[in-house]
Order: structure tokens, then C-alpha cells, then sequence
């Protein structure tokens, strides 16, 4: 088994601007490869859909942890990344394959088996890293950030054996090709969470029902930090709105309170009450919090609404699809300007300059406010209006 396959060194990635708290360990490394591809914060793009996606454990609780067919399938393309190719490999065919093809490969494999994890020889769950061919040995990429009881996961790179990567029985090779990162404005599913909130409420094994609602609270939290970064970056705010920040508060506060139900029944006592009430009054408050109020139509000062010049409609849409590096039929639906990952206030001062070029005349300087310039159709109204 080659454990020097090539001489020169692999790149190294940047780590420091990855938003690391906000992933768990399957994101944290598709976040790694969308960076690297198209740019610093193109990974908040994995939080842009919130929501509940509930699937059977082996023992038949449900978890909301999307399976990795879901990752790959419906968020990696949002950051940019396609697989191409996926193979599950023993450690020997998995490090051939990775010595006969240059690049860094994306691989999933068990934590137990992985030296530099806290989770090492301790517990088994999914957990990705980067895996690359060089002089010394094997690198590894792995951005994954948690603390645990048996110390802290940090982001980092390591220099491994052959020997180091071959306990695990099997792991999932995965090649991904850079693509144009999919539009992705936020979004909040609707769904119905009581069956999944029964069936921990009612589980007749308290500890095991408790131990992995630990993890479930932790990562529901952590998928909403993420989605409520990814609004913000998408409205141009450096941070959360105050709603938003008390209501992760709020999760945070349910993550502990859970991890403590399941150390009170892990040592003899009884279940606190209320944790399930706590997570249904959470997952209702999130279509609340993170779901904007629609707003209405702005007036046209004649007080009688035109419907805009499909020709006129047309141009502007091209200017800001162009500006906005997006489709035609993104904006079909009339989604809002700042829905768009893309959108920044430098691009609307962009697209309202090439408005008024295109167009050869110029929008009215009062009506020139963010909130007033948020859809197509504010744009067609202020051009059509001079």
C-alpha cells in the first residue's frame, strides 16, 4: 500500500474563514471544498434551507440528520460542488484509488477509527475529512469544530500513515467537480413534526430515547445558526437580527437542558420534564422567527396599479440577472433581490447604474431605498414611472 504516492505537496486549504461552529462533521468539509472553489462564504450556502428532514435509525427512533445521498444530492449543489463519483472502499482500495488520481478526495468514514478525533475508539458516527497524497505521508483536512466529553475536535490539517487510516472496515470515497452554485434563496419548509416529537416523548427507553435527542437538539441548533448566518450574509448584515439571536439563544438553551435530562437518567434519576415541549415550542418558533411577514405592494402614486411594458421587463430583468450572475428564470417568480446569495448593496448600486444607462434615463433620487428597490417590479415601476 503506497503511503508516499507523489513527491510534490498537496495545497493547503484556509481554514480561518470558515464559519466552523455552525457545521456538523459532514458539512464542515463540503464547506472546506466550497470555499476553496468559488470563495470565502460560499458555504453558508448549506444552510440556506431549513428544515426537518426525518428519516428511521436502526433501532427505529428517527433522527433529522440528513442521510449522505441528501447531501450530495440536494446541498452540496447549492455551494457549488456535483459528485461525480462515489465508490465505498476497504482502507487499502480507498488509498490506491486516491494515489492514482491527483486532487484531494472527500471521504466519510467512521469516528471511531479516527486518530485525531476526541471520538477516536469512543463512539461511531458518520464524519467526513479531506484526504490528499503527499511525500510524508497522507494529508488530512478536517474542519470540524465540537467539544465533547472526551476533549475537543479543532480545525486542522494531519500528516498519517497508511497504517493510522486503515482501521475502519470500509469508507465512501466521493470526487466533486466545481459547478456554478445553484440559487438558493432562504427558505423555511413547512412541515409536521409531531410524529417525530412522539416518538421521542413516548420511547420506552428513556436513556436511549434522551441520548440521541442530545444529538438531535444539537444539531437542530446548529443547522439554525447556520441558515440564520446565511439570511444575514443574503441581506447584507454582518450578524443576525435581535429576534433571531434571542431565538438561537433559545435552542442553546435547549441543547443543555437535553444533555442534562440524559445525564440525570444516565445515573439512576429522573427525567427532568418538559424537553419535548421545549423542542415542539422551538421548531414551531422557527417558522416564525426566520419566516419574513409578506409585505405590502408599494402604491403607484397615481393610486391605480400598471402592469409594466413586457419589453421594459424584459431588459431589466437581463441587467439583473447579469449583475446578479443568475438566470432569467430565477427571477421569474418574483423572488426578492436579497434572497439571492449574490446580492450585496455594491450590486444594487450596480444594477440601478446599468438601469439608468441601459435605459437612458434616471430613476427618481427619492425613490431610491433599499426597501423600494427589492424586486423586479419595483424596478420596472421606477423606470416606467420616469
Amino acid at each position: 500500500m503506497p503511503t508516499t504516492p507523489r513527491t510534490g505537496s498537496p495545497a493547503a486549504f484556509r481554514l480561518d474563514g470558515i464559519r466552523t461552529g455552525l457545521l456538523d462533521c459532514v458539512q464542515a468539509n463540503l464547506a472546506v471544498l466550497a470555499d476553496h472553489f468559488h470563495g470565502p462564504g460560499t458555504h453558508l450556502r448549506l444552510g440556506s434551507r431549513l428544515d426537518l428532514p426525518v428519516r428511521p435509525l436502526p433501532d427505529g427512533l428517527p433522527t433529522a440528520d440528513p442521510a449522505l445521498e441528501t447531501r450530495l444530492a440536494n446541498d452540496a449543489p447549492l455551494a457549488g460542488l456535483i459528485a461525480v463519483r462515489r465508490a465505498r472502499l476497504a482502507p487499502a482500495d480507498l488509498l490506491a484509488e486516491a494515489a492514482r488520481h491527483t486532487g484531494v478526495h472527500y471521504v466519510v468514514a467512521d469516528s471511531f477509527h479516527l486518530p485525531w478525533l476526541p471520538y477516536h475508539g469512543k463512539a461511531h458516527m458518520d464524519h467526513s475529512f479531506l484526504l490528499a497524497a503527499g511525500p510524508s505521508g497522507w494529508h488530512v483536512t478536517d474542519a470540524y469544530r465540537i467539544e465533547t466529553r472526551w476533549g475537543a475536535a479543532v480545525p486542522g490539517e494531519h500528516v498519517l500513515s497508511a497504517h493510522e487510516l486503515s482501521g475502519f472496515a470500509s469508507a465512501e470515497l466521493v470526487t466533486f467537480v466545481a459547478a456554478a452554485p445553484v440559487p438558493a434563496p432562504p427558505t423555511v419548509a413547512a412541515g409536521d413534526p409531531e410524529p417525530y416529537l412522539t416518538a421521542y416523548a413516548e420511547w420506552p427507553d428513556r436513556l436511549r430515547a434522551l441520548e440521541q435527542l442530545a444529538a438531535e437538539t444539537w444539531l437542530l441548533a446548529r443547522a439554525r445558526k447556520l441558515h440564520a448566518a446565511y439570511r444575514a450574509q443574503c441581506a447584507g448584515r454582518s450578524m443576525e437580527t435581535d429576534a433571531e439571536r434571542a431565538h438561537l439563544a433559545a435552542w442553546d438553551r435547549l441543547v443543555e437542558h437535553t444533555y442534562l435530562a440524559h445525564r440525570r437518567v444516565a445515573r439512576g434519576r429522573a427525567e427532568p420534564s418538559g424537553t419535548v415541549d421545549r423542542l415542539r415550542e422551538l421548531l414551531a418558533a422557527d417558522q416564525q422567527v426566520f419566516t419574513p411577514q409578506p409585505e405590502p405592494a408599494p402604491l403607484p402614486e397615481s393610486g391605480e396599479d400598471h402592469p409594466a411594458d413586457p419589453e421594459l421587463r424584459r431588459r431589466i430583468t437581463r441587467i439583473v440577472a447579469d449583475v446578479l450572475g443568475i438566470t432569467a428564470q430565477d427571477l421569474a417568480s418574483g423572488a426578492a433581490l436579497d434572497s439571492f446569495a449574490s446580492f450585496t448593496s455594491f450590486r444594487l448600486v450596480e444594477i440601478v447604474e446599468r438601469v439608468e444607462g441601459e435605459l437612458g434615463r434616471e430613476l427618481a433620487a427619492d425613490e431610491l431605498v433599499p426597501e423600494r428597490l427589492r424586486r423586479i417590479d419595483d424596478l420596472c415601476r421606477l423606470a416606467r414611472d420616469r
